[in-house]
């Protein structure tokens, strides 16, 4: 995930997050509840199997493929078992995806008021700032000043809407597809796509070609 000015940490927190999360899996291995390698495995599966790379691939079907997209935005769960992805797209936090489509004239952005629920299986495991309870607070309360500290100036023009993610449903965004890929592969298109963009504060950006 990239760092954002107002939302980066000092390497205290990290240092300090990361003693914790040690001596409370020290714990749970000396109860007998986890092992050794439960957290090695549990984190490599969200780097290999469930992560942003999947949002990627769905974002970029609903590109190239205009029925697809109507219906990644019905039934996301049900489009996910439209393409080839592992077992569990619809577990591990992702029981009940919504995706909200980005058009000229709305703009859509995630948040978790609550928490940080959030949904792993399209997009892997959230960021610090999504879970500050600055950001949590603020983007509702004045989303454009927070979308703009991201780098996103959108014209007034553009509605804004926030979506409230839950243990029940877990939203995310489906960008507009940036002018000057029309010659783009799925593959080269779902390389276009960050975390950022289908959190909604990030547009997609392309490369010139050289």
């Amino acid at each position: 995930m990239t760092n954002y000015p107002n939302f980066q940490y000092s390497r205290d927190r990290e240092t300090f997050s990361a003693a914790k999360v040690k001596a409370l899996e020290s714990l749970l291995i000396e109860k007998g509840v986890i092992t050794g390698k439960t957290v090695d495995t549990v984190l490599k599966y969200f780097e290999t199997e469930m992560g942003p790379f999947n949002g990627a691939k769905l974002v970029a079907r609903a590109w190239v493929d205009p029925e697809f997209k109507k219906r990644l935005v019905a039934d996301c769960n049900a489009a996910c078992k439209e393409l080839d992805f592992p077992a569990g797209m619809s577990g591990a936090e992702g029981e009940h995806m919504r995706i909200v489509e980005n058009t000229p004239k709305i703009h859509n952005v995630i948040v978790c008021t609550l928490c940080s629920c959030y949904p792993w299986p399209t997009l892997g495991l959230p960021p610090y700032w999504f879970k500050d309870p600055t950001f949590r607070a603020r983007v509702v309360r004045e989303p454009r000043v927070v979308l703009s500290e991201f780098g996103m100036k959108l014209d007034n023009s553009v509605e804004v809407r926030v979506w409230d993610s839950s243990a029940q449903i877990r939203w995310w965004v489906l960008p507009m597809r940036p002018a000057g890929t029309e010659g783009m592969s799925e593959k080269e298109l779902a390389a276009l796509l960050t975390p950022e963009a289908m959190m909604g504060v990030a547009t997609v950006q392309v490369k010139p070609r050289t």
